[in-house]
């Protein structure tokens, strides 16, 4: 059965030619995790295909998804990208323009917002209430995407959900996919609010959720029972077929190595065979494939 890894990151080393603008790494971290690198932990798991999201170290400029890019073209039939991009302008035809050239390799699935991170330059601060996703100015952007047929991916917490809810709702035609199941946290309970604002969101049809970086929410090791009241409700919710998994290797490195950060899917009793092949492609195929 096919198997894709919806969310992994990958960065070259520090050069003069594509230099890091700012040393975001993972906890512990020192030095590249090339997508040389991700391809040879891919194998020893039996992943056929991941999703690179850029990561901010590269900043949002004209360069942000250079790594990503490269990658993809080095290995075309198991790596796909999301970029990053600076979502203000001064000329909305030039944010346009830039969503564009970013998803215009036919394996770029969209653009990522770090909804809960201060819009910076480096996205590295938490505002768990940041608003600016509901900003006007990013009009353009919800525009363009659904003419390029693109989806957008959200990266919130709890408190952001009934944001995205907003979203969903005023661009019926733009894919939005949440990242990490906004990241619970000892802040969350999966019965109460804010995070069952998941319920309400999941009305959208034009929504999906990633099923990922469970370890750095845990506090139980693998296979993370403490979680899975969590994974219950979005499969009740969204069922399986708006589900994705990821990884959110190697940001896990200090919690999980890559094999534990998928699969723990595996040990859960309320899923399905069926909703284990929506986890692991039929999502994927129905949201980025058709």
């Amino acid at each position: 059965m096919r198997f894709v890894d919806t969310h992994t990151h990958t960065w070259g080393p520090n050069t003069e030619e594509l230099p890091w603008s700012a040393e975001i790494l993972p906890p512990g971290w020192d030095g590249a995790y090339t997508a040389r690198d991700l391809i040879a932990d891919m194998d020893a798991t039996g992943v056929d295909e991941s999703v690179m999201v850029t990561t901010p170290m590269y900043g949002r400029g004209i360069r942000a998804n250079e790594y990503t890019m490269r990658s993809i073209e080095a290995y075309p039939d198991r790596l796909w990208g999301v970029g990053l991009m600076d979502f203000y302008a001064d000329d909305p035809e030039a944010v346009r323009a830039d969503l564009r050239r970013v998803v215009g390799h036919d394996r770029m699935l969209g653009v990522r917002m770090h909804a809960c991170l201060r819009y910076e330059e480096h996205s590295t601060e938490l505002d768990r209430t940041a608003d600016w996703i509901l900003d006007d100015e990013l009009e353009p952007i919800w525009e363009e995407a659904a003419a390029q047929d693109t989806a957008i991916f959200v990266f919130p917490k709890a408190e952001q959900l009934s944001m995205i809810e907003t979203l969903a709702g005023r661009h019926p035609d733009v894919r939005l996919v949440v990242d990490h199941m906004a990241f619970p946290d000892e802040t969350t309970d999966p019965d109460e609010e804010p995070w069952t604002d998941f319920e309400s969101l999941a009305g959208h049809e034009n929504v999906a959720v990633k099923v990922s970086s469970l370890p750095r929410s845990s506090d139980s090791g693998w296979p993370y029972e403490d979680l899975w009241d969590y994974v219950r409700h979005l499969a009740e919710w969204f069922s399986a077929e708006r589900l994705m998994l990821g990884s959110d290797y190697p940001w896990m490195d200090d919690w999980a190595d890559y094999e534990d950060c998928l699969s723990w899917v595996e040990e859960v009793p309320f899923l399905s065979a069926r909703d284990y092949s929506y986890l692991a492609h039929r999502t994927f195929e129905s949201i980025h494939e058709s």
